[in-house]
């Protein structure tokens, strides 16, 4: 995790870039193993971690009315979290995450491992994309911390390389 993490710093730091996260399921995990590297403060600029659909509402502008028709873990409900901490922050590209890391909460439609993932570039585009993780509680949110950084790093390659 910290190569990983590091990889990012090294990119958005080459970029002159800022990060921001807005977590639910993995309860800062994201933003914890970007601070574990030493120097990312010239790299990572904020944190949310929005556990409650009343703290996604109050901290980062997600409607209500995506809530009720969508619920937390869903598409819509992540492309307003990362545009949320995009608008309530300095960063350049921000990641939201929220999931079903279980063990329970899971639903036929939405079975414990549902994991969705944003990524929203100040003056662009979000990408969104969903997962089904497998293993228990600890290896769900483990495995989000790993795509919500990845992401980070395809985000800007693609920067690259569409500039």
């Amino acid at each position: 995790m910290d190569r990983l993490a590091a990889q990012v710093g090294a990119a958005l730091k080459a970029r002159g870039m800022m990060l921001a996260t807005a977590e639910s399921c993995t309860g800062g995990g994201v933003a914890q193993a970007v601070t574990d590297i030493a120097g990312s403060s010239a790299w990572f600029e904020r944190g949310f971690v929005t556990y409650t659909n009343q703290a996604k509402v109050e901290m980062l502008g997600v409607r209500q009315s995506t809530l009720d028709a969508y619920g937390a873990v869903s598409e819509m409900t992540v492309r307003e979290m990362a545009a949320g901490a995009i608008a309530h922050s300095h960063a350049h590209i921000t990641l939201a995450v929220s999931g079903i890391a279980g063990p329970g909460g899971g639903t036929p439609d939405k079975p414990v491992g549902t994991v969705w993932f944003a990524w929203a570039l100040r003056h662009g585009d979000v990408a969104v994309c969903r997962y089904q993780l497998a293993g228990d509680r600890a290896a769900v949110r483990l495995q989000s911390v790993q795509i919500a950084l990845q992401g980070v790093l395809d985000n800007l390659k693609n920067l690259s390389n569409t500039a």
